[in-house]
């Protein structure tokens, strides 16, 4: 599959050397860190290996996969930041960890690779069983565990909304091999529930972060026309006129990463116009060797962090364009939520989902 080509936006040539630059920053080990030196976590390590796919290193992006493999801890979890040799935050965070479902069904849109998504079976399964674990009657899933398996006490919206997004890929994946996880299913209408209709009381209040307004959508829990009213509730708050999207409602600091998640949300509610504003503001952040930067702080362009280009940058312009071009086999997975699993409408009141199946 060729890189997005988006005329006037990215061309395919651009694309490529974007992808090359996450490659070169790939270790043996096949870990993507943040920067040389610095850590990875999985939820963005798996952002770049989409990215990595999506821009021809389909080998790079499976050694990507492979060493999710190896660290994987017996309980199904992975740590939240590891160094090139060592663990450096062992915190269990169950957004991270189910994002191995959306990173291996991406995987298997592109190539359509019976024998990657057999193997990775177990992973996902093992990974979503511990997520799920941590759901509470209401619906929410708590934002991680102690490495001693202390749950922590509070779910976010953010994280909660992309497990959702995770599970329905993980459910995907099942389907596909003939494995039936009715609870995982319920687990998923009970979340969504949650999402839709309990978040001032199921969780921790993060009004002032950019994702915890636009992943409801972006997860595509809130769609249609309930997500563009979402999204404009607060698009005047984290908007910046035409360079794109502040990562907090307070400071003038718009972030690569964010400006490119929020044009998918948008783009999955049908605001392509807006989406590819968007993504044209998140090009001022690109450089001639196609790294991108983090963020800029506005008007007087002062990078912050200081001198930072990242991986995880990098890979979020990459899955726009795949999502903005729309030819790839997994264009839509960010962008238009219909061809997934449904999500049950169900009430937690009137229902106890099974974890298990």
């Amino acid at each position: 599959m060729p890189a997005p080509d988006l005329p006037g936006l990215i061309t395919a040539d651009q694309t490529r050397v974007t992808a090359a630059h996450i490659a070169d920053w790939q270790l043996p080990s096949g870990m993507i860190p943040w920067f040389p030196g610095g850590h990875a976590d999985p939820w963005n390590h798996i952002e770049a290996a989409m990215a990595l796919a999506i821009g021809e290193h389909r080998a790079e992006a499976e050694a990507a996969y492979q060493w999710l493999v190896d660290c994987q801890r017996p309980d199904g979890s992975w740590h939240q930041y590891y160094l090139e040799h060592e663990i450096e935050q062992d915190k269990l965070d169950a957004n991270v960890i189910a994002y191995i479902a959306a990173g291996t069904w991406h995987h298997f849109l592109l190539y359509r690779d019976q024998g990657f998504i057999e193997s990775m079976w177990p992973v996902v399964d093992k990974a979503i069983r511990f997520v799920l674990d941590l759901q509470q009657p209401r619906g929410e899933i708590l934002w991680a565990r102690h490495p001693d398996g202390t749950p922590w006490s509070f779910a976010l919206l953010t994280g909660s909304s992309s497990i959702a997004h995770s599970l329905r890929c993980a459910i995907a994946i099942a389907q596909e091999l003939g494995h039936e996880r009715p609870g995982w299913e319920l687990s998923l209408g009970r979340l969504a529930h949650a999402i839709r209709h309990e978040r001032a009381e199921a969780f921790s209040p993060k009004h002032r972060w950019a994702m915890d307004w636009y992943y409801p959508v972006l997860s595509g829990v809130i769609s249609g026309e309930a997500g563009r009213a979402h999204l404009a509730e607060r698009c005047g708050t984290f908007m910046l006129e035409d360079k794109g999207i502040r990562c907090v409602s307070d400071r003038p600091w718009v972030t690569a990463a964010e400006t490119c998640e929020c044009a998918m949300a948008h783009l999955g509610v049908g605001e392509r116009v807006i989406a590819e504003q968007l993504f044209r503001g998140a090009q001022a952040m690109r450089e001639d060797d196609g790294k991108y930067i983090t963020g800029i702080v506005h008007p007087d362009l002062v990078l912050f962090p200081p001198d930072e280009r990242s991986t995880y940058s990098a890979a979020a312009v990459v899955l726009c364009a795949e999502a903005l071009e729309g030819t790839s086999p997994a264009a839509r997975l960010f962008s238009d939520h219909s061809f997934l699993p449904p999500i049950i409408d169900i009430d937690p009141v009137d229902s106890e989902a099974p974890v298990a199946d």
